[in-house]
């Protein structure tokens, strides 16, 4: 989210590209607006900015019946909603972003915009995400590799392995094997809330978790990578370790934000798309698992969005405890509702 001095200024600019990613609500007339609204400008003091309409509603305001907020978020959310369907019914076909704006009806700029605020990833990446998951079914169905990739829409063997490997951390043969020869230290950290057990490729971060004792977490980390060669941080990796360390208890005695850590995210086109877009919520501010599902254009995929929640496998770097239930409870975490709350309590302090 940008900075308020940042929202102000598009506000005074009256940038029309900032519709939908923002909000203004101005306080003594009780209504919010998009911020280009041609409406006269209330002085900065009576205003107030928020992520949703949604939001803005829930603190009493009203829509402006001159820019109609609501109903400019709700019409593009229609189309990108229409072109993932589209996208979703030839998943082995790559469109190019110019096919994917013909079919919508606006410009190419516009739709890329309005994609990767709703969905959370480009539409380049949604196709490609959904074409991944088509070829790891593929790998399972297929005699041989090269089957799998012809049979999932890829043209060469060097363009899935170069995909592959930056999303899943794993080439073709790993993942078919369970992650066999994949190579994952690891290292336990006592902090606020309990022990912490953290592990990582090459690439990033791909196991933080907590608990109250160190043996189940270790379970935990083998049952989830069955095949993969574990072993503790050597003394090279304990450095790095160490920062990580460092950064996590920073945030979480309430010290400073939490810094942008290496991740290597594992799981299917849904789940990655749930998860990018939990990164995205502001810390401090919570959504249902209904927000979530329309945020991402799955309206009816709710259970689908707890479950995605659910076997999150990377603790508060994925923010999974940033969602609740739409009547304000807490709902479930793997780790437990106590640290769910003090998470949360951390962050509304902040």
């Amino acid at each position: 989210m940008l900075s308020d001095e940042k929202l102000w200024e598009c506000v005074q600019k009256r940038d029309h590209n900032y519709d939908g990613k923002f909000y203004y609500g101005v306080i003594t007339t009780g209504i919010f607006c998009n911020p280009s609204c041609k409406t006269k400008l209330a002085l900065r003091k009576n205003i107030q900015f928020f992520s949703s309409t949604i939001e803005a509603e829930k603190t009493g305001l009203r829509a402006c019946k001159k820019c109609n907020p609501k109903n400019i978020k709700n019409q593009i959310k229609d189309v990108i909603y229409d072109l993932c369907r589209t996208i979703e019914s030839q998943p082995n076909k790559i469109l190019s972003l110019a096919e994917i704006a013909r079919k919508s009806g606006y410009s190419s700029s516009h739709i890329q915009k309005a994609f990767t605020q709703i969905i959370g990833i480009s539409p380049k990446a949604y196709m490609e995400g959904l074409r991944q998951k088509n070829f790891k079914k593929e790998l399972h169905n297929q005699k041989n590799i090269t089957d799998a990739i012809h049979q999932s829409g890829f043209n060469s063997t060097s363009r899935v392995y170069e995909k592959l490997s930056s999303n899943i951390g794993m080439t073709p043969k790993q993942y078919r094997k369970g992650g066999q020869g994949l190579v994952i230290h690891y290292e336990f950290a006592l902090t606020s809330l309990g022990h912490t057990l953290i592990a990582a490729t090459d690439k990033g971060i791909c196991f933080l978790q907590f608990g109250d004792h160190k043996k189940n977490l270790l379970d935990a980390l083998f049952k989830e990578f069955s095949s993969a060669q574990i072993t503790q941080m050597s003394d090279e990796g304990q450095l790095l370790f160490k920062k990580w360390v460092n950064a996590l208890n920073s945030y979480l005695e309430n010290k400073k934000k939490l810094q942008l850590l290496p991740t290597d995210i594992r799981g299917t086109a849904f789940q990655i798309i749930v998860w990018r877009y939990l990164q995205s919520i502001p810390a401090g501010e919570v959504r249902s698992y209904t927000e979530v599902a329309q945020a991402i254009g799955k309206p009816k995929a709710v259970r689908a969005v707890a479950s995605a929640c659910a076997r999150n496998t990377i603790g508060l770097l994925i923010p999974c405890h940033r969602v609740i239930r739409g009547d304000g409870s807490l709902a479930g975490y793997r780790w437990g509702i106590e640290r769910k709350r003090a998470l949360l309590d951390i962050e509304q302090n902040k």
